[in-house]
């Protein structure tokens, strides 16, 4: 059980292209920084330099709007090719209004605008560009895992995390998209509470709690911090992607 932690943002890091060896990158950062990853460390990474380097980028010039984009552009007043843009990375229109439109991501993530950002994208990489999450977040932290921990010959976790709204709540908080390395969610559930009594329905979104906790570093603006190191923490459960976080459909009391 830990009770401290330690938060280094990794500065330095250069702008992300399409087809970077992001964990080269990270590991030539890191080396700048003074970071040597120890045993237990977890690197959470920003959703967007991953995107980037995977050249997740579309350009909405390019964009030709369906019958069913332009029809739903005008109910939530959004620009069409870019509706476009969100239907295609999405399953289900879940709430739409003017200003908002909150679908169900193929990832299973249910959130505003697909992932879709124009936010801290280089408009050289196309007229009108914007960027998408990754295919395969948890494929992506296990790729950055491994080359990490070759680099540095350490047990660590990498997550992606991304920027996220809550229903109920207001503000963003940073969320895992992926992770490797580590349980994503802990089952607490048979452990005892301070009184001996078992724990009937408690678990843990561990990932997620890491990637806030890195947000604050991060910030959401121009920081320009999309790395941080964790250490500190511990854990014995099992490894389990990011893909575990999502609640299944039979479970889900709000669908």
């Amino acid at each position: 059980m830990q009770d401290a932690l330690t938060l280094l943002a990794v500065s330095g890091l250069p702008m992300v292209q399409s087809g970077d060896d992001l964990a080269g990158m990270l590991v030539a950062a890191l080396a700048r920084a003074e970071i040597a990853l120890r045993d237990g460390d977890v690197l959470v990474v920003a959703q967007k330099i991953v995107s980037k380097a995977e050249g997740r980028t579309v350009d909405l010039a390019e964009v030709e709007p369906s019958a069913r984009a332009v029809a739903l552009a005008a109910e939530v007043a959004k620009d069409p090719r870019l509706v476009e843009v969100i239907l295609s990375e999405s399953v289900r229109v879940v709430r739409q209004r003017p200003g908002v439109l909150i679908v169900e991501h193929r990832l299973g993530t249910i959130m505003a605008n697909a992932g879709v950002d124009r936010s801290n994208v280089d408009p050289s990489s196309g007229r009108e560009p914007v960027l998408l999450l990754p295919r395969d977040p948890d494929g992506s932290a296990e790729r950055l895992r491994e080359g990490l921990a070759e680099a540095f010959a350490v047990r660590l976790g990498v997550i992606i995390s991304d920027s996220f709204g809550r229903a109920w709540r207001r503000g963003t908080v940073g969320i895992a998209l992926g992770a490797a390395g580590l349980p994503s969610v802990m089952d607490l559930r048979g452990r005892d509470d301070l009184f001996g009594r078992p724990l009937q329905a408690t678990e843990t979104g561990f990932a997620d709690e890491i990637a806030a906790a890195a947000s604050l570093l991060m910030g959401q603006a121009g920081e320009g911090l999309p790395a941080v190191v964790v250490r500190g923490l511990a854990w014995t459960d099992a490894a389990l992607p990011a893909a575990a976080l999502i609640r299944a459909a039979a479970e889900d009391l709000f669908r």
